[in-house]
Parts: C-alpha cells; sequence; structure tokens
C-alpha cells in the first residue's frame, strides 16, 4: 500500500509530507493526508494500489488470468481518466485537482487535492456504526485523523437536516454545472462520488464514468463511454472498481440511454439514502443486471410515495411531497433538472438560504453584502454548530479582504466564537492568522489613516475577552498583542480608550517581563504625549490596573448605595507591576499632570491610593502625601472632591505614623533602656553642672542678683536665696543600716516661706530626677546643740531599743548642748537695717546652703520610738517643703547637688559652737553673732550614715571637714 508509494520516487513524494495513516477511503482510493514542504499548507494524496486488484486474479488459470489483467488494466484507465478529468473541471462544488495523476512503482496511480476530511459513504458507514451502537440518532460521527508532522486531530462530522440540506444543495449544483456548462453526465453519482471537505462542503468526484450524453452538440475532451461494457459487471474485479447499480438510473440498464436526467433519478436515491437507517440505497441489487430488472418489475419494490420511498425512517415533508415524486419517476422526461431541484420547496428555509447566499457572496451587490451581514448575526445561533466552524466561518474570513465590510464581518466572525463550545482551535488556526495580517502586516504597510480599518480594529478590542480566552500566552504575546499596541499608539482616541479598557481581560494571560517591558512603556508614552483629558483619565485607570487595583473610578463614590466597599471594588487578580516601577515610574508621571481638571485629579487620586497601599512608608511621607496636598488644594475640586483627597492624606498619614511608630518600638525593645529615655523632670538638663549657672526662677534666682553677686554689689531688694534653707524645718530620718541605699533625689530649689516683707513668696517646687551620689567625699560630723534639739534628748538604751526594734531604719544621734543658743529663725529685721557686711554674709550663707538632704521618703511618726523631734519653723508653709538645705562640701566647690526625699544612709553632725565665729570674725560686722548661731546650727556635712558607738571620734573626723572647709572659704 503506501510503502510502495513511499519508495517509488516521484513529484508528489518529493514535494509532500504525506503522513503514514489513511484518513477516509472513496471507492478505489485511499486518501492521505499530507502538507506542502514549501508551504506548509495541507492537502490529500488520492492512492490507487495496483496490488489490490491483482489479489482477486491470482488464482485465475492462464486464460482467465489473461482477460482479467486486461480488465484490471481498463480499471487503472478509467481511474485515470477520473483524475484527468477533475483536471478539466473547475467548479466551487467539485473535487480541487492540485497534482495531477502519477503512476507508482507498483503500477498504482496517485494524485493530490483540496484537504478532504471524508467520503460521504465512511461518513454514512460510521453514523450506521454509531446508531447500532446508541440507537437511532447516535451520537455524531468522529475522524480521528493524522497529519504529517505527527499531530492526530479529532473531526467531527454532523449528519443534521442543515448539513443534509446544505450538502445536497451543492451537489446538485456542481450537476448543474457538469449538465448545462460541462456538458457531461456523471453516471455514477454515489455516496463514495461525493467528498466531505475540511470546510465541510460536500464535492463531486468519482468520474470514472462520465460521459457526454447522447446527441450532446457541446464539445468535450471527455471520451463517451460504452453503456454496455460499464454494465457488464465482472465478478473477478472489486465492486468498488465497478458501476453501482444500486444507484443507477433504470435509463442506463433498462432503456440503455445515456442522459443528464440519469443523474437526477440517482441524486434522488442519494437523498432517501441520507435518511434511511441504515444510510442505504432503496434499491439492493448485490451487483447484479438480473436482480435490478426484477425491482422494476413490480411497484411495490420500486421507491414511490404510496410506500414511503421504502425509507425506514421518516422523511421530510417538502422531500417527500414536492421533490423525491419528480426524481424517482421512471419517465426521464418527467424528472426536474437539477436548477429545479436548488429552487424547489425542499430548500426554502432561511438558513439554506443564508448558505446559498454566502456561496453567491462574491457576484452580490455591496449594498447587499451589508445588509447581508448586519441580518446574519440574527440568524447564527440557528445555524448547527459544524456548519457554523465548517462553512459560515471560512466564508466570511475569505472576505475580510473587502475593507468596506471588515467592522460588519469582524462582528459575525466573533458572534460564531460565542456560539461555538470549544472555539479555541478554530480561533487559532483560523481567525487570528486572518488578524494579524488585517491589522500588523497590512497596516505597517498602509501608513495613512484608514477609517475602515479603524473600524474593524475597534470591533477586535471590544472583543479583547473572547480572544483573551482562545489563547495561549505565547500566541497572544506573539499575535495579538502587536495588535493592542498598534491601538494604543493610533492617533484616534476612541481606540486608544478601548485598549486601555480592556486592560484587566487580558493581563492574566501575559508574564510580568511582558506587561513590564513591553506594554506599560507604551502605555506611560502615550500618556505622558496625550493631550486628551479622556484619555488623561483612561490612562490613570490603566495605571490603576497594572497596580492591582479596579478598573471603575471609585473617586466619585458617595456611599449611598448600600453596598460595602470591598464589594464595590473588584480588583484585578494581583498587581502586574512590581513596586519600584509603581514608585519610580507611575509616580512621576502623576506628578508631571499640569491640568488641574477635577476629573483628571480624581483618576489620579486613584492611582495614588493604589500606589500608596503598596509603596514603602518612607516613600508615602516623602513623595506622595506632597503630590496629594498639591492636587486637593486645586482651584477646581469642590467640597465633596476635597474631602476624598484628605480621607487619602489622612489615611495614608496614619499608616506612615503607625509603621514608624512601631519601627522605633522595635529599636527600642532591641537596644534596651538608654539615658535618653524621658526624663521625670524636664527642667533638669543635666547631672553636675555648675552652681549658679542656671538661674532657677523657682528660686527667685536672676541674671541680674547673679551680676551683683559676682561684682560684690548690694542688692537693693534681696532675693528669696538670701534666707537660703535657713527657714526650712528638718525632717528626722531613720535609716537602717542593713538597708540597701535607694537612689538619692536632689532638688534643686526650696521655696522660701514669707515670713518677712521683704522676701519673696514660695514657689511651687518642680518634680526632680533621682540620683546616686559619690558618698565617699564627705566626711562624718557631729551635730552640735540647737534649739531644736533640747525638747527631746535621746539616751543611749533608746537609741539601742530604736536600733534592735527598727532594723529598717537608722537613727541619728544629735549631741546634748544647752539651750542657750540664739534662735536663728528670728527676722534679720529685728536688729535693724542690715549693714554691708552683713549683706555679704546673707550672701555667702544662702550660697552655701544650696545642698538640701532629705534623709527618708516619708517623715517619721512622733511616737516614742522617734530618737528626736524638732519644733516648727515659726514661717508659715515651711511644712511643706520636702528636705532642708545643707552648705556644698570642702571638696565640692561650688557644684551644686540636691537630694530629694528618697535618698539614704546620710547622717547630719553639727559643727562645734564657735567654730564659725574665728572663720567668720574678719569680714562679719554687728551681725557676726546672730550668724555664728546660725551657721553653726544649720551648716552641716552629708556623710554616709553608720552605726557610731562614740561620739568623739565623730567630732573628730567632723574637724577635719571643717579644717578643708575654712581653708576653702
Amino acid at each position: 500500500m503506501f510503502s510502495s508509494l513511499k519508495s517509488f520516487s516521484s513529484n508528489i513524494n518529493s514535494n509532500y509530507s504525506v503522513s503514514q495513516t489513511v484518513s477516509s477511503t472513496a471507492g478505489a482510493w485511499k486518501i492521505y493526508d499530507a502538507k506542502k514542504k514549501s508551504t506548509q499548507k495541507p492537502y490529500s494524496v488520492f492512492v490507487f494500489d495496483r496490488k489490490s486488484l491483482d489479489a482477486h486474479g491470482s488464482t485465475l488459470n492462464r486464460s482467465s488470468a489473461s482477460s482479467f489483467k486486461r480488465a484490471a488494466e481498463e480499471v487503472v484507465e478509467r481511474l485515470k481518466k477520473e483524475a484527468s478529468s477533475l483536471a478539466r473541471l473547475r467548479h466551487p462544488n467539485v473535487l480541487e485537482l492540485v497534482e495531477p495523476v502519477e503512476d507508482t512503482r507498483g503500477g498504482g496511480l496517485q494524485f493530490v487535492t483540496e484537504p478532504v476530511t471524508t467520503s460521504l459513504a465512511s461518513l454514512l458507514q460510521e453514523k450506521d456504526e454509531q446508531e447500532r451502537a446508541g440507537g437511532i440518532g447516535g451520537r455524531s460521527s468522529r475522524y480521528v485523523t493524522e497529519d504529517a508532522d505527527g499531530v492526530r486531530r479529532r473531526r467531527e462530522l454532523e449528519i443534521d437536516e442543515l448539513e443534509i440540506q446544505k450538502g445536497l444543495l451543492q451537489v446538485s449544483k456542481a450537476l448543474e454545472f457538469l449538465h448545462e456548462n460541462a456538458g457531461l453526465v456523471h453516471g455514477n453519482l454515489t455516496p463514495e462520488a461525493v467528498l466531505i471537505n475540511a470546510k465541510s462542503d460536500w464535492k463531486i468526484s468519482g468520474l470514472a464514468f462520465c460521459s457526454p450524453p447522447e446527441n450532446s452538440s457541446k464539445p468535450t475532451s471527455v471520451q463517451p463511454i460504452s453503456l454496455s461494457e460499464a454494465l457488464n459487471l465482472d465478478t473477478r474485479l472489486p465492486r468498488y472498481v465497478q458501476i453501482n447499480l444500486d444507484y443507477t438510473s433504470p435509463d442506463f440498464v433498462l432503456d440503455n440511454n445515456l442522459t443528464t436526467s440519469a443523474d437526477m433519478f440517482s441524486l434522488g436515491l442519494l437523498c432517501i439514502a441520507l435518511y434511511n437507517s441504515p444510510h442505504r440505497s432503496p434499491i439492493e441489487t448485490s451487483g447484479s443486471i438480473s436482480a435490478y430488472r426484477r425491482v422494476f418489475t413490480s411497484s411495490s419494490t420500486v421507491p414511490s410515495s404510496g410506500n414511503d420511498f421504502l425509507s425506514k425512517r421518516p422523511l421530510p415533508r417538502d422531500l417527500a411531497s414536492h421533490v423525491l415524486p419528480r426524481l424517482i419517476t421512471r419517465r426521464p422526461a418527467q424528472r426536474m433538472t437539477a436548477r429545479e431541484f436548488q429552487e424547489s420547496q425542499y430548500f426554502d428555509n432561511i438558513l439554506v438560504s443564508t448558505i446559498r447566499f454566502l456561496d453567491a457572496f462574491p457576484a452580490k451587490a455591496p449594498g447587499e453584502k451589508s445588509s447581508f451581514m448586519r441580518g446574519l448575526n440574527k440568524v447564527l445561533s440557528s445555524f448547527p454548530k459544524s456548519v457554523m466552524e465548517k462553512k459560515v466561518l471560512p466564508a466570511l474570513l475569505e472576505e475580510l479582504k473587502d475593507k468596506e465590510l471588515l467592522s460588519l464581518i469582524l462582528q459575525n466572525v466573533f458572534k460564531i466564537m460565542s456560539l461555538l463550545p470549544s472555539s479555541q482551535r478554530a480561533f487559532g488556526e483560523k481567525v487570528r492568522p486572518k488578524l494579524k495580517e488585517i491589522f500588523v502586516d497590512n497596516a505597517k504597510q498602509a501608513q495613512e489613516k484608514d477609517t475602515a480599518r479603524d473600524a474593524g480594529l475597534m470591533v477586535v478590542l471590544e472583543n479583547t475577552n473572547l480572544i483573551a480566552e482562545n489563547s495561549s500566552g505565547k500566541e497572544f504575546k506573539d499575535d495579538v498583542l502587536p495588535i493592542l499596541l498598534a491601538a494604543i499608539e493610533s492617533p484616534t482616541p476612541s481606540l486608544v480608550d478601548a485598549a486601555l479598557r480592556g486592560l484587566p481581560k487580558i493581563l492574566p494571560i501575559l508574564d510580568f517581563s511582558t506587561i513590564k517591558n513591553e506594554l506599560f512603556p507604551v502605555i506611560a508614552t502615550v500618556f505622558s504625549k496625550t493631550n486628551s483629558l479622556a484619555i488623561k483619565v483612561r490612562g490613570c485607570r490603566a495605571f490603576v490596573v497594572l497596580c492591582g487595583g479596579s478598573n471603575e473610578a471609585s473617586s466619585g463614590d458617595d456611599g449611598l448605595d448600600g453596598l460595602a466597599p470591598d464589594k464595590k471594588r473588584k480588583a484585578s487578580s494581583s498587581s502586574a507591576l512590581d513596586k519600584y516601577t509603581m514608585q519610580e515610574k507611575i509616580v512621576p508621571l502623576i506628578k508631571a499632570i499640569k491640568t488641574k481638571e477635577p476629573a483628571v485629579m480624581m483618576a489620579a487620586l486613584d492611582v495614588l491610593r493604589v500606589v500608596g497601599d503598596n509603596a514603602d512608608a518612607e516613600f508615602v511621607a516623602m513623595e506622595i502625601l506632597p503630590v496629594l496636598w498639591n492636587m486637593s488644594l486645586g482651584p477646581l475640586l469642590d467640597l465633596k472632591q476635597f474631602q476624598r483627597f484628605m480621607e487619602l492624606v489622612k489615611s495614608l498619614s496614619r499608616r506612615v505614623e503607625d509603621e514608624q511608630t512601631k519601627k522605633l518600638q522595635e529599636l527600642a525593645v532591641t537596644n534596651g533602656p538608654t539615658a535618653s529615655a524621658s526624663p521625670t523632670n524636664d527642667d533638669f538638663l543635666g547631672f553636675g553642672g555648675v552652681t549658679g549657672t542656671t538661674f532657677d526662677a523657682a528660686n527667685g534666682t536672676t541674671p541680674d542678683d547673679f551680676e551683683l553677686l559676682v561684682k560684690g554689689k548690694t542688692s537693693q531688694a534681696p532675693s528669696s536665696s538670701t534666707n537660703g534653707g535657713w527657714d526650712t524645718a528638718s525632717n528626722p530620718v531613720v535609716t537602717s543600716p542593713a538597708a540597701k541605699s535607694p537612689t538619692a533625689q536632689f532638688s534643686w530649689s526650696t521655696p522660701t516661706p514669707a515670713s518677712n516683707s521683704q522676701f519673696n513668696p514660695p514657689k511651687a517646687q518642680p518634680s526632680f530626677r533621682t540620683v546616686t551620689p559619690d558618698l565617699a567625699a564627705f566626711n562624718t560630723l557631729t551635730p552640735q546643740t540647737t534649739q531644736f534639739s533640747q525638747p527631746l534628748q535621746p539616751t543611749t538604751n533608746s537609741v539601742q531599743n530604736t536600733s534592735a526594734a527598727q532594723p529598717a531604719s537608722t537613727g541619728i544621734t544629735w549631741s546634748s548642748t544647752t539651750g542657750g543658743t540664739p534662735n536663728p529663725w528670728a527676722s534679720p529685721s529685728a536688729s535693724g537695717p542690715m549693714s554691708p557686711g552683713n549683706s555679704s554674709t546673707n550672701a555667702m550663707a544662702s550660697s552655701m546652703s544650696n545642698m538640701s538632704v532629705n534623709m527618708n521618703q516619708q517623715r517619721p511618726s512622733m511616737n516614742k520610738t522617734s530618737s528626736f523631734s524638732l519644733a516648727p519653723p515659726p514661717s508659715a508653709g515651711s511644712t511643706t517643703s520636702p528636705g532642708f538645705r545643707l552648705p556644698p562640701p570642702p571638696s565640692g566647690g561650688q557644684r551644686q547637688v540636691s537630694f530629694g526625699q528618697t535618698s539614704s544612709g546620710f547622717g547630719l553632725a553639727s559643727p562645734p559652737a564657735g567654730s564659725m565665729n574665728s572663720m567668720m570674725s574678719p569680714g562679719i560686722g554687728s551681725g557676726n553673732r546672730s550668724m555664728n548661731s546660725m551657721m553653726g546650727s544649720s551648716m552641716n556635712v552629708m556623710t554616709p550614715t553608720q552605726p557610731v558607738p562614740q561620739i568623739p571620734q565623730q567630732q573628730k573626723q567632723q574637724s577635719g571637714g571643717l579644717d578643708k572647709y575654712e581653708s576653702l572659704l
């Protein structure tokens, strides 16, 4: 079979890639799918194998073999005649010959035709098998064919009412051409002689027995046949190479008359076979002339209206009533012609009329073509799917070359795509290549504006979703994306708008690299260059879609529709662009917008909203928020639009605030608490500052007082610092030597009680930070007798009992002295006006009393366990002072140290009586005696409190401290 074809060197084998699998058969021919090597277009190769004949004559004797050989040679000649007749006949319903017939090495034949799916005989046989398996009206026939490249394809063929009507109409047109134009009689019109091509068109072949009719005057190159020889059937030969009596007219067999009406009788039998079950002719002769004669001897065996034309299935009413009675009749003159057959009521319906109009479409007037295309869209849904795909769609695509009808034809093409259940294959093989050819290839050649092409392009853009559904990513990128880019770059604004509006439908099918590097740059360029406000708005919405937002404008939403925001805004599947492109490409484009039109501003607001959701917080603060503020102040915005801007500004600001707060909190947790934590006292600027460098209004200190102090001038209105801390009552503190000393607190000032009219009123004491001083710099001093220590004299037993009873606190022992000490609380005004020396003494005493130590956080209760008690100061309000002041230690210089209420572990010691008098005598006048008692009772030094069993030892340490202090002064 096919191996012999391949081994034989021929033009067909050299130029065509032929499949190894037989796709169908037609009489003596086996049909193979093939592709031309140069163009890769599909074709069909018809092959006749001589061995199929020789196998029948191998058992014959010599004489019979000789006669069989001659009969076989006659068969080969008839088959050559069939192929050569196809070469002479050119008609849309006659099989088209591409390559003439050739001899094969084994004596066979082969030729090339247009692509053929199957023969009608094979289709009916397949249909019979399907009906036997699933009953009458079983599933449609399916043919699996293999291309030359090895790809196997499934082809579906249906035998429904419209398919039959369309096929019979096409066969009748071919017969009309043979009878009236070619002057030939087919002679053997059977299902094997009807071939169905890839477009589902029925075409006539099998012209082995064609011949000019008797008494024909038309010139023809076809040699007439001898009916006697044709009807002399040879049982040694296969039946498929001889005339088929089941479809033969009685004109041949009974009358020996070769007329064109004989083909119409055969056409009537073919019509019955298409509806019969099984799909066979109502006349069955088994290849016997005698059997054929017996059929026509009885009216019951001849198909007629009385016996329903011997069909086992009901026939269409119009066919049985008006057509078949004028086809299957004994008298040739009563039969209708091929033209009359086409005009019968059997074909009087809208679908068949549509097919007929399509067949004659090239010859119609332009007005008729436009009207037809507008009406076709309404009737397409009534067509069978196979007819739409194989007949209507190819016919429409062929007419796309007419630019005036481009948009109308494309509307019908996409309508068919939407109606087909599986349109991806049809779109990929037929439609998409045509679209690229028209809108990309041809558009590059014709640079001028073409309104007809723009109208067609608009139809394509409106069906972007359908195109995306029927294309793979690579196919869309290669064939469809160039069309969309051409539309975006078009000077027609409506095309640009339609192309950008379809972005949500095409983004899911494109990869990230294609979107970023090919699609986005074109959109950005058009957006930056356009002067159309509509394109500006549409471009902003395109940016929103590319960033993952919705294609619909949300800035104009008033929230009154009752829908939740997440239901109203339908975002794309995901962001098509990365964050870098959003920040570095899109935001600069928005910044560059010059117009202040509200529509553009609100569209830009949507872009910045989506970018703000994806951008970094720092970028939002530095780049997006300034742009929003700038746009929000546009002079054309109304209140509602301004509020929309403010909503986004507040939302993005909250996001920046939240992220920055979270960031700083995470840094604080990672780095731990530092000295830069929020201070408890805002006035405390630094610990250990030089005394007097900061002027504290709470203490009444002013720059003028400081200037008078350093210049040694007398102040006319002494400040409250003159009183210092002398009016402050000391709170006794009891501490335990075993308790751990908490951090000391320093107070820089103590309000001065308003005991005299020349002193300032007391100020409120601010809160202070706690620090721990260096306790090793202070020596232990023994306190001397004061007027406050006389009422209660602690004894040794009481101190020991107190220490034993309260281990958590430490008692302070004051030495017993006489109560003849002058009262330091007396008003200095009692002794008259102050002298300069007395004023200087007071200033120095005030400076020396800046260090205050509070020995405990809470005042000890006045019970019998207390080691001493102090009388309240004479001035009102002095009880509110949390501590008392001490002069600085000898080694402290002028460094100011203030201890708060929580300090512990310090004792107080009074200097010996009269020691201050000797130190102060050179510079003190008449007031030195009072000052001596005041300084002796109040100028104390802080020392860590330790349990001291012997008071003389404390006094010894105190004298050393006073020596240092005296040398300092």
